[in-house]
């Protein structure tokens, strides 16, 4: 309640709802005892002036207990204020106790409330974002013209206006602030199914070296668990979510079980001839597509090639469709949405006993009581929350007796290069659009030890034909005043029917590719509470400080000079992505810009050393639990989500088996 009050006292938006709701006197009154906290937080030495930063702060509500206490007119003035609103600043409490509340509905909180409430548990499972269910809510199939920006890019959809994600890299009102050497972008989607909703479906496996790294090179940590441990939730998910490709008996990229893959577009077979006359291999990729219909609740894939639009007929694998729906359907589960986790609340033997939330509703908290907590609000998030969850018992923060929560934090690397190949130029016009993702990839081929640099990459392959939207052929001035159209020299540039005759040369000739490789975690590199910045809710935010080591910035290097050699190969033309060289790290992208971040609240045997046993539970904490990114303990070259849904099925099952055991 006093963090309420501390909020309305202090925040403009917090004195408007005063006035609306209760009235001018009610609001004047607060603006009064505001300008008495403000004087209270400096003196705690917190910056009031634009958020409210005592609303999360125990040393300002000591201050202001103490300065209280000695104006018996301040304590009856305050005491006013209380009663006439006290509606508004009470925490609410939900008098239902659940099995397991479950913070966060992607990949991992998907995961685990499909797997509980099957198993009769009952669950609330708390969303930060609203209610989507691609069915109704997808942009699916809609045409250019449906959008006011033709389908450009905003800051509530950067990967376009279409995009199936709400939000990204900046939200209002959500600022997260650096100080590291390179800027961590932190990509945060809010809504049912979080990022799982536009992702690019790739689902690939770790294999079992990824799992022994420090045993093979000497960097990071072994993971405590080996391949054969998480191999069956690997089969299990393959069944119950459905990815296609083929088994190839690589190494270190096991085998599935897959549903056939779509066949190699033409610059697909471009792409296969040129890369293997170089000795880089390219076979089907490994996407959560479905091919082939596996149950009566998800359609096929009809190849629209929109999947990033998350798909109305469930044909591809997002939490919300393949997870959350389903267990809903059980009654098992209450969702709530817009619910904005603050801590996860703990009793006197430093157990879990729920989650305070404020919701964006009414701006009002609330808190829900569980047998066991589950955090899966992404690496970073998870690992905000913690930091934020301090007691008596746990000063440092829950589950951090070993300083570890928020470090070693690491993101997939990535750099890229692109072109175009001439041979395809005024190609022929047929439907290619496939699903929405590359047909074929190229697992990590070499060995590491002969390199300047420890860990791999695979690589990501785009081009083709594709719908035009805004942007489409941007740079035509580049290749109409270079190449003759249809054996005619123009000036770059142009207009009208002639631009509009070039614009269809080109098209469907362009091709590009992507390494996506595997960064080392390295304690230095982490997230903590900024001391001095809130968010809108008043929960303060994370600071981030990373930096890459040589080790990337060489593995960027490599994945430029393969690139180049594959675009030589095949006869194209580099018109992006080469100019790049140690000037900016070879085009390396910053750290979170791939949106794969890990590793925050890693698992490991020593409690020490590690937040988290090889279950995904906290070692000073039983009965609560992280199955998000944040238990890895490494990335492997590989994209984390197909891991991060079976680490959640093992963790789950694990619960429902401890609880029967009434262990937790």
């Amino acid at each position: 309640m006093w963090q309420k009050l501390i909020y309305y006292l202090t925040n403009p938006s917090g004195t408007d709802y005063l006035l609306k709701k209760h009235g001018e006197k009610t609001a004047i009154r607060a603006g009064s005892l505001s300008s008495k906290w403000q004087g209270y937080a400096e003196t705690a030495g917190y910056n009031m002036s634009s958020m409210p930063v005592a609303y999360a702060h125990s040393s300002v509500k000591k201050i202001f207990c103490r300065q209280a206490f000695k104006s018996f007119k301040f304590i009856v003035s305050i005491t006013q204020t209380i009663r006439v609103f006290m509606g508004g600043l009470q925490i609410k409490k939900q008098s239902r106790k659940y099995d397991a509340v479950i913070v966060g509905s992607g990949a991992g909180g998907g995961m685990a409330t499909y797997v509980l409430a099957n198993a009769g548990l009952k669950v609330c499972l708390l969303e930060a974002g609203p209610m989507f269910d691609p069915k109704t809510d997808s942009c699916q199939l809609r045409n250019p013209w449906e959008s006011p920006r033709r389908g450009a890019s905003t800051k509530y959809r950067p990967f376009g206006d279409f995009d199936g994600c709400y939000w990204g890299w900046e939200i209002d009102g959500e600022p997260y602030t650096q100080s590291g050497e390179q800027k961590w972008e932190w990509w945060r989607a809010r809504m049912l199914g979080g990022r799982t909703n536009h992702w690019g479906r790739i689902s690939l496996r770790f294999g079992p070296k990824d799992f022994k790294r420090k045993s093979i090179d000497g960097l990071g940590e072994d993971w405590p668990i080996g391949y054969e441990d998480i191999k069956p939730y690997y089969d299990k998910i393959d069944r119950l979510l459905g990815v296609f490709g083929t088994n190839e008996g690589l190494d270190n990229d096991p085998d599935g079980i897959f549903l056939p893959p779509p066949k190699p577009r033409l610059h697909e077979l471009f792409i296969k001839k040129a890369a293997t006359s170089i000795g880089v291999p390219v076979i089907p990729s490994r996407l959560s597509i479905l091919t082939k219909q596996i149950n009566n609740e998800r359609g096929q894939c009809f190849y629209c090639a929109q999947c990033g639009r998350s798909c109305k007929v469930y044909g591809d694998f997002s939490s919300s469709s393949c997870l959350v729906i389903p267990a809903l359907k059980t009654g098992n589960v209450d969702l709530i949405t817009n619910a904005m986790a603050r801590e996860v609340l703990t009793n006197k033997e430093g157990l879990a006993t729920g989650v305070s939330y404020v919701s964006k509703n009414d701006m009002q908290e609330y808190q829900v009581e569980g047998r066991t907590v589950i955090l899966a609000a992404s690496a970073c998030e998870s690992a905000r929350l913690l930091l934020n969850s301090k007691s008596q018992r746990y000063p440092n923060g829950l589950a951090n007796s070993s300083n570890v929560v928020g470090k070693y934090l690491h993101d997939s690397t990535g750099a890229d290069m692109g072109g175009i190949i001439p041979e395809l130029f005024d190609r022929k016009r047929y439907n290619e659009d496939g699903v929405g993702g590359m047909h074929v990839y190229s697992p990590w081929w070499l060995d590491n030890k002969k390199l300047d640099f420890p860990r791999g990459y695979h690589i990501e392959y785009g081009g083709g034909f594709g719908m035009p939207l805004y942007g489409f052929n941007w740079g035509i001035e580049n290749l109409n005043g270079t190449y003759k159209i249809k054996g005619k020299q123009k000036e770059a540039g142009g207009y009208g029917t002639s631009l509009k005759e070039d614009y269809r040369y080109f098209f469907g000739s362009h091709v590009g590719m992507a390494g996506r490789g595997e960064a080392i975690a390295r304690e230095d590199n982490y997230c903590e509470i900024d001391p001095s910045v809130v968010d809108k809710y008043g929960i303060p935010v994370l600071r981030f400080h990373t930096k890459y080591s040589d080790y990337e910035i060489k593995q960027a290097k490599h994945m430029k000079e393969t690139f180049s050699e594959i675009l030589h190969a095949m006869g194209a033309v580099i018109t992006w992505g080469g100019d790049d060289g140690p000037h900016n790290n070879y085009g390396l992208h910053n750290p979170g810009n791939i949106i794969h971040e890990a590793g925050t609240v890693r698992m490991g045997n020593d409690p020490k050393r590690s937040p988290l046993n090889k279950w995904s539970q906290a070692h000073d904490c039983k009965n609560l639990f992280c199955v998000d990114g944040g238990p890895f303990v490494s990335q492997a070259d590989k994209n984390i989500t197909w891991t991060i849904l079976a680490l959640s099925m093992r963790t789950s099952e694990y619960i429902v088996d401890e609880m029967k055991k009434q262990s937790i």
